[in-house]
């Protein structure tokens, strides 16, 4: 049984992942947050012990270190003694912290693919750029790696598993649709990392259908989606790492993400990217100074984490499969619908980090049981979902289905 848990990462999902590895402590063990700046992960630290979060005494610890460093984070998690590493600090670093999990022997996990900064959009499928390379080395070292296992990618991938093994003889789609019907007050404002969110949207949407990788731009294909709780949102076809692991083990089926966007934020976005402002390019000022436009952005609009204390309103991401059953056309929306207000009261984080940051720790938690330790890497579609569901209830992250017979929670 694996125990010790190292957090990688002080922004608001690492919150979230903290107090919920706080409050399952007792099969988790002792907890390690480490980041470059020390401060942030004293505050999160300080955040859980006022919250009560730790189900029983234990240790939780804040650790200084440069995680582009393979060889400082080996050292790290042989002084901590961590088993399990949970990665939740900016898609940059996931090649050295699986480099020194690997090295160490220890499971990691993270919630999105990983990027080069001077990089966008790399051919698909995108995890067969770097993660997947590791693959021979994990299952060389019965290394556990669990891909993408925040809310989406993750939970989503989860979601499809389930709605076609329980709903589908056949699956002909798979559709991703992340909707956040919350307001948090600021007249703009990302939800997370405002330069991994731009770097999200700037390059070419690429979607699987027909058998093949198609491309769009970005806002260029936008559908309305009627969902449960928060009704009626348009939502724009959007490039997202699930889409090349989907796509993938389900080549079979055509397979989108569809996010939803305000007006107001397409138009801010436009703006910003027709200026250059978007552009991870550096340039240099009339004073001589070389600046990154998009570092300058990100450093001037609110830190997400910010956003929580006014967060109000629900979201609602989901998983919709089509195919058939029995020859005839069928049909499962697979989803959870999470309240911004009751995360912060909980954690002290907004909706969009709780959902990000539930799903590893109750991914650790079946490592640290036995049921999800692979000795090998994986993303999430290629786990059985029902224990992974039977965590999320319990942790916070209810799913609901929807199909012909009504709306209700999952059987089990």
């Amino acid at each position: 049984m694996k125990k010790n848990v190292l957090i990688i990462g002080a922004g608001g999902v690492a919150q979230v992942t903290a107090h919920k590895c706080a409050q399952n402590n007792d099969i988790l063990g002792d907890i390690h947050i480490a980041s470059r700046t020390l401060a942030k992960c004293e505050a999160i630290i300080a955040s859980v012990r006022d919250k009560g979060a730790m189900k029983i005494d234990g240790r939780i610890e804040a650790h200084q270190v440069n995680a582009r460093d393979t060889s400082e984070v080996a050292d790290l998690i042989r002084r901590t003694g961590a088993q399990i590493v949970i990665n939740v600090a900016q898609a940059f670093v996931n090649m050295p912290v699986l480099d020194a999990c690997i090295e160490t022997g220890v499971a990691y996990m993270d919630t999105a693919i990983h990027e080069e900064p001077e990089k966008i959009c790399e051919a698909p499928p995108w995890y067969a750029n770097y993660e997947w390379k590791r693959r021979e080395r994990c299952a060389q070292k019965g290394v556990t790696a669990i891909l993408g296992v925040g809310f989406d990618p993750g939970v989503v991938n989860a979601y499809a598993r389930y709605g076609i093994d329980t709903f589908l003889d056949e699956v002909t789609s798979i559709d991703i649709v992340d909707i956040n019907a919350g307001s948090h007050g600021r007249w703009f404002s990302t939800n997370f990392d405002p330069e991994i969110n731009f770097r999200e949207f700037t390059g070419t949407v690429y979607s699987w259908q027909n058998g093949a990788w198609q491309e769009n731009r970005m806002f260029e294909v936008g559908k309305e989606w009627d969902l449960p709780v928060v009704g009626k949102q348009k939502a724009y076809m959007t490039g997202h790492d699930e889409v090349h692991s989907l796509a993938t083990n389900y080549p079979q089926a055509d397979v989108r993400f569809w996010m939803g966007f305000s007006d107001h934020y397409i138009t801010v976005f436009t703006v910003l990217r027709n200026l250059g402002l978007l552009s991870e390019k550096p340039v240099t000022t009339a004073e001589g100074l070389e600046v990154v436009p998009l570092k300058v952005v990100k450093a001037v609009l609110p830190d997400p984490a910010s956003l929580a204390p006014d967060y109000t309103g629900k979201t609602c991401i989901g998983t919709l499969v089509r195919g058939t059953r029995g020859g005839q056309p069928a049909e499962a929306f697979v989803y959870n619908v999470a309240d911004h207000k009751e995360a912060y009261l909980e954690v002290g984080s907004q909706g969009i980090s709780y959902t990000a940051g539930v799903p590893p720790v109750a991914a650790a938690i079946l490592i640290a049981q036995g049921v999800w330790d692979t000795g090998r890497m994986v993303n999430v579609e290629e786990l059985d979902p029902t224990p992974f569901f039977e965590v999320l209830d319990r942790t916070g992250l209810p799913t609901r289905v929807k199909d012909a017979d009504g709306d209700r929670p999952w059987n089990g």
